[in-house]
């Protein structure tokens, strides 16, 4: 072997060993690992430290692992990054078409490999049943477009897909949903159509698995009141709402903090049926770029814009008890001609669907999930007051454990932005309790300490002054409550 053959073959070999070390320990670990202008005069005084998914032991948090039934992303490349990111819980379409391709044979092994990982890493599947299959006359698409089953022949071919399907996870799974959207453009299905599906499928599942969880509807909407309606009054006809446990919705502002008049005027048609049913946030997230469509589209997001989003989405969604969910964890890459990439990842991809590298999203929403877990309560219409300031949303937490507080502020008057400048705000909060309230940047993770003349103790108040907000959240914490490094 010539001496240039052996150099060629030693260099390919370290390359090798090199990219798969990079793909192994992409995920920074650095104290700085997000590099943004917020700057304030504070000391700063740590970095909040990640938590895997093994450290946490329950949140009310999804990220989306959806298109994998159509092959649009591929868990291998991204697995890994779920259980450094600390999300709880972990969207999935289950696909009928991807598992039944010949009539009657049922191939598992994809769907077994995710799950069996997400178990693994002590991340909850909630597994969605959606989607037809064309090997069926009338069995409905594999996708959004015309997909739902309209002969005899196809809807008995997806019973028995379901029944196999729960009797398959039931001891892995325990939260369930039902068919994607019905209510989209694409789909068109009439409520009462969406209603009968619903109910039969629940059927089904509770018949395997009493104890499921099942989220109906997967609402494309937010605001469509009449929509839902017809769908519950079908149920409520029936005598089939104790079926659901949520009715799930997806929901895309630019403003997050749009979406919530349409979200109580669903509560409130929610409400004259049923006592017992929440509503679930299913889907919802910004891109990092600009895209030319699908939601949020023709905006120029950037990977700031994007965190911010996200962040101001998932604790709003908290701050008013609602189960949430961020929409996605990969930038998807959906067929067609052209193809487009669906760039609301959290791990930036393209269209070979490789992980390229996680985004700033990725890392401010690990600091959220790293804090935000079960071990918080909400303190629902805490008393506080604001001095003069701009439009803010302000929400309040107790530790279950220690009865120490967490207040989250942002600016919510805009679309998130990529600005980073702040306004000072004086606020004044009843009924918390701090020992040594600390600042948190959720954003970057960086915490730092309020100068003792920035606030005291009155009775049962805490009065804070000048305290440095934007239009991302920050967090006014009992130090106990942080892990730091």
């Amino acid at each position: 072997m010539n001496k240039l053959l052996k150099n060629t073959i030693s260099f390919l070999a370290i390359f090798l060993l090199f990219i798969c070390t990079l793909k192994a320990q992409f995920i920074d670990k650095s104290d700085d690992r997000v590099k943004t202008p917020f700057s304030i005069s504070y000391k700063k005084i740590g970095t909040i430290v990640p938590r895997t998914t093994k450290e946490i032991e329950s949140s009310r948090i999804t990220v989306g692992c959806e298109t994998l039934d159509r092959d649009f992303t591929d868990f291998d490349a991204y697995k890994n990054y779920l259980p450094a990111l600390g999300v709880k819980k972990i969207r999935l379409q289950a696909g009928w078409a991807k598992c039944e391709k010949v009539k009657g044979v049922y191939d598992w092994k994809w769907l077994d490999e995710i799950i069996d990982f997400a178990v693994a890493n002590k991340i909850e599947p909630w597994v969605e049943a959606s989607y037809g299959n064309p090997i069926y006359e009338g069995g409905g698409a594999k996708g959004l477009l015309n997909s739902m089953p309209t002969s005899e022949i196809g809807f008995a071919a997806w019973d028995r897909w379901v029944e196999a399907l729960t009797n398959r996870y039931k001891n892995r799974v325990k939260e369930w949903e039902i068919w994607n959207e019905p209510d989209h453009p694409l789909q068109k299905n009439e409520p009462e159509t969406t209603a009968l599906l619903n109910i039969r499928t629940a059927e089904i599942i509770k018949k395997v698995q009493p104890e499921a969880k099942i989220a109906g509807l997967a609402f494309a909407s937010h605001s469509d009141t009449k929509y839902l309606e017809r769908f519950l009054k079908v149920l409520s006809e029936k005598g089939k709402l104790d079926l659901f446990h949520w009715i799930s919705y997806h929901s895309y502002d630019y403003r997050p903090e749009d979406s919530y008049k349409g979200v109580e005027a669903l509560k409130t048609t929610l409400e004259k049926y049923s006592k017992t049913i929440l509503l679930r946030q299913g889907e919802n997230g910004a891109p990092s770029h600009y895209i030319p469509n699908y939601a949020l589209d023709k905006y120029y997001w950037t990977e700031y814009s994007q965190a911010k989003y996200d962040l101001r989405r998932l604790l709003g969604d908290l701050g008013r008890d609602i189960e949430t969910s961020v929409f996605t964890i990969i930038d998807i890459a959906y067929a067609g001609n052209p193809p487009v990439l669906n760039a609301k990842g959290l791990i930036q991809s393209d269209f070979t669907k490789a992980v390229i590298r996680p985004k700033v999203a990725y890392y401010a929403i690990q600091n959220l999930a790293s804090i935000f877990d079960n071990s918080l309560k909400l303190i629902p219409n805490f008393p506080y007051k604001l001095g003069k300031s701009d439009s803010l949303s302000v929400f309040a937490y107790q530790n279950l454990s220690t009865k120490k507080s967490l207040i989250t502020i942002w600016k919510d008057s805009k679309t998130p932005n990529n600005s980073f400048e702040t306004s000072p705000i004086d606020i004044t909060i009843e009924n918390v309790n701090f020992d040594y309230p600390v600042y948190v940047d959720l954003l970057t993770g960086n915490v730092y300490e309020i100068p003792k003349n920035d606030w005291k103790k009155e009775n049962n108040q805490y009065v804070f002054k000048q305290i440095p907000v934007y239009d991302s959240p920050i967090l006014i914490v009992d130090k106990s409550i942080l892990k730091l490094k």
